[in-house]
């Protein structure tokens, strides 16, 4: 399982033009299920985002998490992430998890993060969808369940 994991000052996630989720100060986490993930993946993965210190402190150094700020979570299904661009120019999927198994794995994801005391939006799986991102810092980092990166 792979997650992008941004700093945001706000963002929003639209389905045919309505606003569906909307967060101020906290993290927007893209997420991509792969087809070797389980409930594992999805349990470290959130515990490892809900602790992530990058959240400056009073003296402005990244101490504190998104738990501690009392921050949001706008969490987004991508199955993108799991794109290998390493061949040609045409990114393959195959290792992407197939939709049952990903929308399964995303919302135990997400529902870790909400046992954590978390506000958690989240965009439509599978869904067409923009995202609007007011991206702080910018403070971007990458996360694997398999320790990849």
């Amino acid at each position: 399982m792979r997650a992008v994991v941004q700093r945001v000052s706000r963002a929003s996630v639209e389905v045919e033009g309505k606003t569906i989720g909307k967060i101020k100060s906290g993290l927007v986490v893209f997420l991509g299920v792969g087809r070797e993930d389980g409930p594992a993946d999805s349990e470290y993965l959130a515990g490892k985002i809900a602790g992530l210190r990058i959240f400056e402190d009073k003296e402005g150094l990244m101490n504190l998490s998104v738990r501690e700020i009392e921050g949001q979570i706008l969490s987004i299904s991508q199955f993108t992430l799991q794109g290998d661009c390493r061949k040609g120019r045409r990114p393959g999927f195959s290792a992407a998890a197939p939709p049952e198994q990903a929308e399964e794995l995303y919302d135990i994801f997400c529902e870790k993060l909400r046992e954590q005391n978390i506000s958690v939006e989240t965009g439509r799986f599978q869904a067409e969808m923009r995202i609007l991102v007011d991206n702080d810092g910018p403070v971007t980092m990458l996360l694997d369940s398999k320790k990849l990166f």
